[in-house]
């Protein structure tokens, strides 16, 4: 069974920062892109951050310098720490698993990050 597993989501205030993880289990990480997308309400889900298996990272352009992906292989565990909050960044956010070899995506179940004004 597959699972991606997203934490660290809440409500913080503007300026602040929150720390996401994604546990997986069921999937070949070292060998996954991993990313980090978000859905805000009324819009499509966009890319936030990827990292390949290895390590090279690719940011949207708005969230260069703010938010930092890492993953850690040994934990199969991918993380998004995301500083200087803004409530534009209020949305659901979902870890994303590719395979590029197999073409096989998953999604983990989102969490809720709220930036208050």
């Amino acid at each position: 069974q597959v699972l991606l597993v997203e934490s660290g989501g809440g409500l913080v205030q503007a300026g602040g920062s929150l720390r996401l993880s994604c546990a997986t289990s069921g999937i070949s990480f070292s060998v996954n892109v991993m990313g980090w997308y978000r859905q805000a309400p009324g819009k499509q889900r966009e890319l936030v951050a990827a990292v390949t298996p290895d390590g090279t990272t690719n940011y949207a352009d708005s969230k260069t310098g703010r938010f930092t992906i890492s993953r850690d292989n040994a934990k199969n565990t991918v993380y998004l720490q995301m500083n200087s909050l803004k409530p534009e960044d209020t949305a659901v956010y979902y870890c994303n698993a590719h395979n590029p070899r197999y073409g096989i995506m998953y999604w983990g179940q989102g969490t809720q990050v709220t930036v208050s004004a």
